[in-house]
């Protein structure tokens, strides 16, 4: 990808080998949706609507770390059994094996982007130690 001037030359970017773009792959899930903005070898990047009062699986993941940034409203993180609150333009670090849940306290929806670095991004890759729709532990 190369930036000349104002414009980036997405061209280059889509011959690029190593770079696979989703147009926008939407899943929904009990406590809201997800879409998959990028999907490539080294990260995956995702936006992450939760709805008012629902919080995703109490869960951890081997072969990934993630940061999330809230986009709007007030996000609710439980990490390793502490209670944290983000708002809109602020982050999380959440360390691979670090134990995770987002939860929305509120009444309006909550938005986050999900950047995932690692060495595999499936869904598989979630370890469910608690889940309030009673999934299995193994991300299915």
């Amino acid at each position: 990808m190369i930036n000349s001037g104002r414009e980036w030359d997405f061209m280059e970017l889509k011959n690029n080998q190593s770079i696979q773009t989703v147009g926008v792959l939407t899943e929904t899930r009990p406590w809201g949706k997800y879409e998959v903005l990028l999907d490539a070898p080294d990260v995956k990047v995702k936006r992450i609507t939760v709805n008012p009062g629902q919080r995703l699986s109490y869960q951890y993941h081997e072969k990934r770390a993630e940061v999330w940034t809230v986009v709007s409203g007030m996000l609710t993180i439980i990490l390793e059994d502490d209670k944290l609150f983000r708002g809109k333009g602020q982050s999380v670090r959440i360390l691979q094996g670090d134990r995770h849940r987002a939860w929305n306290e509120t009444d309006t929806p909550v938005i986050f982007i999900e950047v995932q670095t690692g060495t595999y991004f499936g869904e598989d890759d979630i370890i469910r130690i608690e889940d309030d729709y009673k999934r299995d532990h193994s991300g299915n």
